[in-house]
């Protein structure tokens, strides 16, 4: 099966899966569109080609927010595009600010791949933070997500120029 068409199947494979899944704006976007988001920072904004990144990136939130497991990626994508999902996955029966923690204390020892997953989706989260907030988010608490937000991407600091500058543009939007 050439590239595109792994693209593909990991664009339609992540839209049934989020199918029922809302951003929290007030438009209440469908979901999908923060994973392909993703997929347009990595290749578009930043030129990266790697296929399995690239379905990787539209995957990235299947375990985590779907009933997505670790070996249905295994068998629709192959092992290596299932452990960069897993490595940007959280474990969500931890709570929610041992989860930041974590991210920012593990950001290090990721993969190169897994880090270029993790700097588009805090690129697309910061941007959306400022374009579209979640509609319960007083300013505090966006900005307070901003400032996780460098932590965790400070620890990736040298795995991609183009990215951490996308980041670091999306950062200086900073609600004030």
């Amino acid at each position: 099966m050439d590239d595109v068409h792994r693209l593909i199947r990991a664009i339609d494979f992540a839209a049934f899966k989020h199918r029922n899944q809302r951003r929290k704006d007030e438009e209440a976007s469908p979901y999908i569109n923060h994973p392909i988001a993703l997929t347009q920072v990595l290749k578009v904004e930043a030129g990266v080609s790697d296929i399995d990144v690239l379905c990787a990136a539209l995957l990235h939130d299947t375990i985590e927010d779907t009933e997505t497991t670790v070996e249905e990626l295994v068998a629709e994508f192959g092992a290596h595009v299932a452990s960069i999902v897993v490595e940007v996955t959280d474990d969500t029966s931890l709570p929610k600010a041992e989860r930041k923690r974590l991210q920012v204390e593990h950001a290090p020892t990721l993969t190169r791949e897994a880090k270029l997953v993790k700097l588009a989706d805090k690129i697309c989260n910061l941007r959306d933070m400022v374009d579209a907030p979640p509609a319960k988010w007083d300013l505090a608490r966006r900005q307070e997500y901003f400032d996780w937000a460098k932590e965790v991407i400070d620890q990736l600091r040298g795995s991609h120029p183009r990215l951490e500058a996308l980041f670091d543009q999306a950062y200086a939007g900073k609600p004030a």
